[in-house]
């Protein structure tokens, strides 16, 4: 099931070498630029994982480089057609600024600008590429046609300085590409007390073409029921699985596992087909009527498979999770929390709890993964672990009145005292402008957590979504 949500991950980028249009003299030379193209071009195999593949211009320009506005217009219809996330332009010289800018007017995916450091030769003290100085002339020019773009300072392409950039790159297009054209399922209403958590719709759609797909607490009865007619094994499989996993306790059953896999599986199977980005649902009182448990526990068992699955109906939260996933490369899970209570010894910590809803792979080192009854709803099944500690990054994308920005913090796990559900202490900087910034927003209680460094890759991401601005503490 974990590679039918992961499938959206893969990248392609399109890379289009440039340079200016001389061909015979010696700066600029075209012979010089194709060279310099190879290098690149052979050093970027070194990225091409399961997970991105390149598109370069070789038997599409005469030398396999972007040098004129009618090859721009060509290499454009090319990249749309391959269905290109990005497109690198590394300058083999000088470049062609104008042409770049139709390149990238045209195909309106996110651009990487870089060019490699020159050299003086020393027989003839030319300079063969003053590819630094096309950079300032390029990126002038984007900002005249309104082109929003990343670059990557100007170094040898064996320098760190290189491999650090284009990995953040990536993974900015992999946010970018998981925004665009977002579908969160949400199931049932907004429970009548969390007015916190209201959303403007018809706003998200228009603004960012971000589709709400609602389905009723009976559809999903339904989809559970077909699936128990359908494929009663496959629900016993899950429930099996399960079993080895948890230890049941405060009167979790088999049974409560079974109804748990229904739930389960019948999400993850409506996921795949209505091609959701994620979830909500309101998690109580119909739902556990509908399925006979706390569905805390499924809703993490359902990130850790890489969808996210959110509670309360938490549509702003869902957003915040898919964005998060997609920034660190759907390396890790995410876990949506309360900030709940400061720390009693600690200024500057916090609790992240929530009922029992985080993915059990981010449980701690030793931890018993237990089921238990819920603490105030007093029905299975809630997971009760701490998480492990480390650099956590907490997110949270909101907006009010029309304008929405995206909360990004810093922080590490650290210790505290033990309570119930799911949860872990954190510790960040300074906590009370953590707060002030919390307290007057646009922001919430419930913050998406997760395990990777990508406030950075988040903050450069919303270059490329208008009306989204990056807001830190």
């Amino acid at each position: 099931m974990k590679s039918n949500f992961l499938k959206k991950k893969h990248l392609i980028i399109g890379v289009a070498p440039l340079r200016r249009t001389a061909w015979t003299h010696k700066p600029f030379n075209q012979p010089e630029a194709a060279k310099c193209k190879n290098s690149i071009l052979d050093f970027l195999k070194r990225y091409e994982e399961s997970d991105v593949t390149f598109i370069d211009l070789e038997g599409i320009t005469e030398d396999g480089l972007l040098s004129n506005i009618p090859d721009a217009d060509r290499i454009a219809d090319y990249f749309s057609a391959k269905k290109v996330d990005a497109v690198f332009v590394p300058h083999c010289n000088f470049g062609s600024e104008e042409s770049l800018a139709h390149l990238c007017v045209k195909i309106g995916k996110p651009v990487l600008i870089w060019g490699p450091k020159d050299y003086v030769n020393p027989d003839d003290l030319y300079r063969y590429r003053d590819s630094q100085c096309g950079l300032f002339a390029s990126t002038k020019v984007l900002q005249m046609y309104n082109v929003p773009f990343s670059y990557i300072e100007n170094c040898d392409i064996e320098d760190p300085v290189f491999d650090e950039g284009f990995r953040r790159f990536l993974a900015v297009v992999s946010t970018i590409k998981a925004f665009s054209g977002m579908r969160i399922g949400q199931i049932g209403t907004r429970p009548n007390p969390f007015a916190s958590v209201k959303v403007n719709e018809i706003e998200l759609l228009q603004k960012f073409g971000i589709e709400i797909v609602p389905i009723t607490m009976q559809d999903l009865a339904g989809k559970i029921e077909k699936l128990r007619n359908s494929e009663p094994d496959r629900i016993r499989e899950e429930a099996d699985s399960m079993q080895a996993i948890y230890r049941l306790d405060g009167g979790t059953t088999y049974d409560h596992l079974k109804k748990a896999a229904a739930l389960k599986l019948a999400v993850e199977d409506w996921a795949i087909e209505d091609d959701l980005s994620a979830a909500v649902a309101m998690c109580w009182g119909p739902m556990i009527e509908t399925t006979g448990i706390a569905p805390c526990f499924v809703l993490g068992d359902v990130c850790d498979d890489g969808f996210p699955f959110i509670c309360e109906t938490d549509i702003h939260g869902a957003i915040t999770a898919v964005m998060a996933m997609a920034a660190a490369r759907y390396k890790t899970p995410i876990f949506l929390a309360d900030m709940t209570i400061r720390h009693p010894d600690n200024k500057n910590s916090e609790l992240m709890w929530h009922c029992g809803v985080f993915a059990k792979s981010l449980a701690k080192a030793g931890e018993t993964l237990r089921l238990n009854r819920h603490y105030n709803r007093l029905c299975p099944t809630v997971g009760e672990w701490e998480l492990k500690g480390g650099d956590i990054c907490v997110v949270r994308f909101d907006g009010i009145r029309g304008e929405y920005s995206l909360f990004l913090g810093e922080a590490k796990g650290t210790d505290g005292p033990k309570t119930v559900g799911s949860y872990v202490w954190i510790e960040v900087e300074d906590w009370p402008k953590w707060e002030k910034k919390l307290i007057y927003g646009p922001y919430v209680h419930h913050c998406v957590g997760i395990h990777a460094k990508i406030t950075d890759i988040l903050e450069e991401s919303c270059r490329y979504i208008p009306g989204l601005r990056p807001d830190r503490p």
